[in-house]
């Protein structure tokens, strides 16, 4: 099969389903009986604050060995994940019931008074098996919900319960592979490694593929816990029953915690085993969502074939088909775009910043594209956290170059092939975003810190963050720059004139057009835009990369034709400022998603406890609507710029 088919095969799979694929994370590990499962334990969560917690910055158990940390990648850790050792341990298909785990100490006033605190702001415990969220399932109104990890605890009447028995159930299936087959980079070839053999692995094994827990709270006899130590049987059945709760905190006595494992073998195959995960409802509303969107292209279409493009090859065909004679009186009579011809091509104000937020446009929406292809494809596995946040920063690194280039090339063509000043462009085009971005999570890092929260970025890191922004992005950057600057510019095919024209009053502000252009792609995207902020802020798994790639697709032609159309209708009432503007008009959907965000806030988060919260949140969110402004604005400019080239060079009118 050869390489066009193969990509053809990929994109039709991916239209189709919507949701693309995933890799299920490394080959399986296989478990005999009876060999250790340790359980891990990720950071406090809860969509009330957005504000994560160490899981034992609270009174609970902890392993025997220490509290250690596991090996986070830099996506982990700007997310804010800290993975821990906890101290539950399973043997792979032995049943366990009625463990002892500890009996904690006698509850100080502030401890009592930060459980009901996180009781209140409901927090979320996540626990991990063989890198599988805890899942929880509950029923409603007939409706059987998933939850990721479990609440700490309940209020009921104004009395504080904890959970402090858990009732883990673990889905097993049997292992059938004799060999593990790794495909090795994106060709055909397949190099299959084989298991390394071992002692007893002739014995039947089983791959963890579910991991379900369901929380209690019950009461324990203190005085069958005293002399008990961890991980021996209680001397005494525990009824757990998730619908009740009888275990009330009280200042001044100690909680007990206990827990049960069962092992239940399953149907589910080792590569489905998140589908539990990432099963998402509702997919009829992501194809009405890009049906929306392909009914706003049709629209927008149809203005620019029937208005634009009929108007305009008719008077081109008018033109070329006169004799000279005849087109010098036509000359004379001009109107509408073929007024501003001496001007269309005059510098804008602020060149520089001009060049250097397309520069970064382009870097943010190369980004965009290739993060969200690998996505959709299956690269950016659920299985290893924190991938998609290390990729998004990798390709946004590496396309400083593209950055640098398209910055400096745009401004020798704005100033007719001068090389003057184009290092200055090169570099403010690599420090403009990036020192903004930097500039709001340092100020959000403080309010983190000083809530004590998993959530702040370590200094480590920010100081890592800093090494790859100059010793990568920047020298990128500046390499692209200097490629642009050897690169031949773009020739104007008119003269500018020396005196500016006077631009004629308008009957509508032109800044109104502008803003108003926006709703339209913002009428492409909000619909997805739903889903992916309540999986950033409510923690839901969002997966459905291939919609969102669709989606992209869609936004971009939006984008174009919208900022293409607008700019023909500055010109057609002689207005030859249309530089800033094309920007604006595509760039201005982040006004939208700005205002949806508030929204979003106020009716959707109405738990959101804090101005602390209601700041981070805030504030991620005018980094996000930045980003969305450079790489639209970015497509609504090069648009542009392409058809005023084109219609000018299509006819000589100096």
């Amino acid at each position: 099969m050869g390489h066009v088919e193969i990509w053809v095969l990929t994109m039709c799979v991916i239209f189709q389903s919507g949701y693309g694929f995933y890799l299920p994370g490394s080959y399986p590990h296989k478990c005999v009986v009876g060999d250790p499962l340790s359980v891990k334990v990720n950071s406090l969560t809860s969509i009330d604050t957005e504000m994560p917690f160490s899981y034992y910055s609270l009174p609970f158990c902890k392993p025997k060995e220490g509290v250690k940390d596991s090996a986070e990648n830099l996506g982990e850790l700007l997310m804010g994940d800290r993975i821990e050792n906890s101290p539950y341990k399973f043997k792979m298909y032995v049943n366990e019931s009625e463990i002892f785990l500890c009996q904690s100490k006698k509850l100080s006033a502030d401890d009592f008074k930060l459980l009901k605190k996180r009781i209140d702001e409901m927090y979320q415990v996540n626990l991990i098996l063989d890198n599988l969220p805890a899942i929880r399932y509950t029923k409603k109104e007939g409706f059987m919900l998933r939850w990721t990890g479990y609440p700490v605890g309940v209020k009921v009447q104004n009395v504080y319960y904890l959970f402090n028995h858990l009732k883990f159930k673990v889905l097993i299936h049997k292992y059938e592979e004799t060999s593990v087959a790794r495909v090795m980079g994106t060709g055909d070839a397949v190099e299959v490694m084989p298991t390394v053999t071992k002692e007893g692995s002739d014995m039947p094994g089983h791959m963890v593929v579910g991991f379900e827990v369901v929380p209690c709270s019950v009461v324990h006899d203190g005085t069958l816990v005293n002399k008990l130590k961890m991980y021996e049987k209680y001397q005494s059945p525990i009824k757990c029953d998730p619908n009740a709760v009888s275990m009330p905190i009280k200042e001044g006595e100690p909680i007990v915690f206990t827990y049960e494992v069962a092992f239940e073998e399953s149907d589910i195959k080792w590569p489905s085993r998140w589908d539990a995960y990432l099963k998402m409802e509702g997919s009829k509303v992501h194809w009405f969502s890009i049906l929306n969107s392909l009914l706003v292209i049709t629209f927008l279409a149809g203005i620019v074939l029937v208005i634009f493009l009929r108007t305009v090859r008719r008077d081109l065909t008018r033109y070329e088909e006169l004799d000279k004679e005849s087109q010098v009186q036509m000359n004379e009579e001009l109107s509408g775009w073929k007024l501003v011809v001496g001007d269309v091509f005059r510098a804008p104000s602020n060149p520089a910043l001009l060049c250097i937020l397309i520069g970064d446009g382009v870097q943010i929406l190369g980004m965009a594209i290739v993060t969200i292809l690998f996505a959709a494809l299956g690269f950016m596995s659920p299985a290893s956290r924190g991938t998609l946040i290390t990729g998004m920063l990798f390709f946004y690194l590496i396309l400083g170059i593209a950055a640098g280039y398209v910055a400096v090339r745009l401004w020798r063509t704005i100033g007719c092939g001068d090389h003057k000043g184009w290092i200055s462009v090169a570099w403010k085009a690599a420090c403009f975003f990036p020192g903004i971005a930097f500039l709001i999570l340092t100020i959000l890092n403080f309010l983190l810190w000083g809530s004590h929260s998993t959530g702040a970025i370590p200094f480590a890191v920010f100081v890592i963050l800093l090494l790859l922004w100059f010793c990568i992005s920047v020298p990128l950057t500046l390499l692209g720059g200097y490629f642009g600057a050897k690169a031949h510019h773009i020739e104007y095919p008119v003269r500018t004139n020396q005196i500016p024209r006077e631009i004629p009053a308008q009957k509508y502000p032109s800044w109104l057009l502008v803003l108003g252009a926006g709703t339209l792609p913002f009428g492409t995207l909000f619909i997805e835009l739903f889903f992916i902020m309540s999986s950033i802020w409510m923690g839901r798994v969002y997966y459905v990369f291939g919609f969102l790639f669709i989606v992209l697709i869609l936004l971009v032609v939006v984008c174009a034709e919208v900022s293409l159309v607008l700019t023909y209708m500055h010109l057609c009432v002689e207005d030859w400022k249309w530089w800033w503007k094309s920007f604006f008009a595509s760039g201005s959907v982040a006004i939208y998603i700005f205002l949806y965000s508030i929204n979003y806030l106020i009716f959707d988060l109405k738990s959101l406890s804090g101005p602390v919260s209601a700041t981070l949140y805030l504030g991620y969110s005018l980094f996000m609507v930045l980003a969305v402004m450079l790489a639209t604005g970015t497509v609504g400019f090069l648009s542009s710029f392409w058809f005023v080239h084109y219609l000018f060079a299509s006819v000589k009118l100096d």
